[in-house]
């Protein structure tokens, strides 16, 4: 077991310093090229998800009754047909207390070493990965592969090394002596044990199931828990596949593989409540809806629970340099994957009396005409598109595409991606509302969909934005702007709020994106969620420390 922990050490440290200086680093290459992972690797990894289709997927845990599956591809609009095991709750939470006291005591450097090892495997699985999130959750492949496999191992490499640090943060051993003048000191020897929270239970998101999944998922693996993991009924293959992993690891290092185990409910008959309740579940990591995160806030008083929701993620545009390079940084981020990202923009602030560009002042229509045109250029070529919109995962979102046409003027329409055959796909719909039509931009609508938003001036358009964060959370803010005062002022009101700001992005950054190691994604200081990955507070709770005392005769 020691032997994991000196294999993977180097990776350890260096994670660490990565954290501490907040820089670039990544150990897992996000190129899915053959040079990195192996000639074959692409084809064997579609070869692997071949025959993982219309069978019951390998999984040596307990199955109680006939095996259940409905993931469908968004791409094919075909089943995969793949049957996972019918868990009861009872008996998931009895496992995991059978499993989990070995585990508890393990040593850190024990439970480190295996988490590594199983982030090492998952790298060398990155292609099969990114065919399982590509086909449940419609991400394009290269985005399912960034996204699904070396991004989602960095944000759980960097739960890890988080914990290490926090686990190591003080002595397990000391010494304690209090002098007692001329008499002999008292002397204690003391020791302190990590005490586990108890089973830490991961609810899956239908879009980024191991991205959302790994932070919390290894956070609490590595800090002595048992984990459960729950994933979307739409998305179970890509956190069927980390389980099976970790299960295999667990039990070649000699531990019992049920210290994870993998809860596959319906969309018809959820459990995701049953086992949140349960007395055993001490720790709930939950990716989702407001709606959802606001049961779990009300019902689990007694748990550690930690959420990303949803925001209503605001730009504000002042004044820019290039029109054509702001323009074409907010069309991507508004298309990638078709808007499904909790970092996506939504609201566009604009002052209505115009902005001022590098070419002068240009009116508030001429600037959605270059938004929607930069949108059109983006889309024109019909692989590009394909790229980067990806397709829809679920077929409400295409609902809520119909309800925002009404919404108000339109400015571009949302349609089919032309030639994309069986693939469920939509463009992005660009409405312009009033500012006072507070009540329907003021909520989240999830998808490409975004809305332009005319105001007074620019310091009414930041005063809506902030608000509106306030109230509704915000998971980014996005600015452009030229004045150095209402920069200033801007980023002072949005840090008061918790909506982490992008500044006068151009070219390959967008507003979308979150580094692991570096960008600390969501802040837990508005409704947009209560947790941060991966900060301090995302690793400490998930244990304590209990103290044992003897005197040293």
């Amino acid at each position: 077991m020691a032997e994991l922990f000196a294999r993977h050490r180097a990776t350890l440290e260096a994670a660490l310093a990565a954290s501490r200086s907040r820089g670039f680093w990544s150990p897992y290459p996000e190129l899915p090229s053959g040079k990195i992972y192996g000639e074959t690797a692409k084809a064997d990894a579609e070869a692997a998800f071949a025959a993982l289709r219309g069978t019951p997927f390998p999984l040596d845990q307990e199955s109680h009754g006939e095996p259940i599956g409905e993931e469908v591809s968004p791409w094919t609009g075909e089943p995969l047909g793949i049957r996972y095991p019918r868990v009861e709750v009872e008996a998931l939470v009895a496992a995991a207390e059978r499993a989990r006291g070995p585990w508890a005591r393990a040593s850190i450097e024990t439970r480190v070493g295996i988490a590594l090892e199983i982030l090492a495997r998952l790298n060398r699985d990155s292609f099969l990965v990114a065919n399982a999130v590509q086909h449940t959750t419609g991400q394009s492949f290269v985005m399912a592969f960034q996204a699904g496999g070396p991004h989602a191992q960095d944000r759980g490499l960097e739960a890890v090394a988080l914990a290490f640090e926090e686990m190591t943060r003080f002595p397990t051993r000391a010494l304690w002596e209090k002098p007692q003048g001329k008499a002999l000191p008292i002397r204690l020897d003391k020791e302190w044990r990590l005490v586990p929270r108890g089973i830490g239970l991961v609810i899956g998101c239908s879009t980024f199931p191991t991205w959302n999944g790994y932070p919390g998922f290894f956070a609490s693996l590595v800090t002595g828990n048992a984990v459960i993991v729950k994933p979307h009924p739409k998305a179970v293959l890509p956190l069927a596949l980390t389980v099976r992993t970790a299960r295999g690891v667990l039990r070649e290092e000699g531990f019992d593989p049920d210290i994870v185990q993998l809860a596959v409910d319906s969309s018809a008959a959820p459990i995701t409540k049953e086992l949140a309740l349960h007395p055993a579940i001490g720790i709930v990591d939950f990716t989702g809806s407001p709606a959802f995160g606001a049961w779990l806030r009300e019902n689990l008083r007694d748990k550690l629970l930690f959420t990303e929701e949803a925001g209503v993620n605001p730009v504000v545009i002042q004044g820019c340099r290039d029109l054509s390079a702001v323009c074409a940084n907010l069309a991507f981020s508004l298309s990638l994957y078709s808007g499904q990202m909790c970092t996506a923009p939504q609201n566009i602030f604009v002052p209505a009396g115009g902005i001022v560009t590098g070419d002068g002042t240009i009116g508030f229509a001429e600037f959605d005409r270059a938004l929607v045109a930069a949108i059109d250029e983006l889309l024109s070529d019909p692989a590009r598109a394909s790229a980067v919109l990806g397709t829809i995962q679920n077929p409400a979102t295409l609902e809520r595409i119909a309800r925002a046409r009404g919404l108000g003027r339109i400015l571009r329409d949302s349609a089919p991606l032309p030639g994309a055959g069986p693939a469920r796909t939509a463009t992005p719909l660009l409405v312009e509302l009033p500012a006072e039509a507070e009540a329907a931009w003021c909520s989240e609508w999830f998808g490409p969909i975004a809305f332009l938003i005319p105001c007074r001036d620019a310091e009414e358009a930041l005063e809506r934005a902030v608000r509106a964060a306030r109230s509704k959370g915000a998971i980014t803010a996005a600015l452009w702007a030229t004045d150095p005062r209402f920069v200033e002022r801007a980023s002072e009101a949005f840090a008061e709020v918790g909506a982490p700001l992008s500044i006068n992005l151009e070219g390959g950054i967008y507003v979308n994106q979150a580094a692991a190691f570096s960008d600390f994604h969501v802040t837990g200081a508005n409704p947009a969620g209560n947790a941060t990955f991966v900060d301090t507070a995302f690793v400490a709770g998930r244990f304590r420390r209990c103290g044992i005392r003897r005197p040293v005769r």
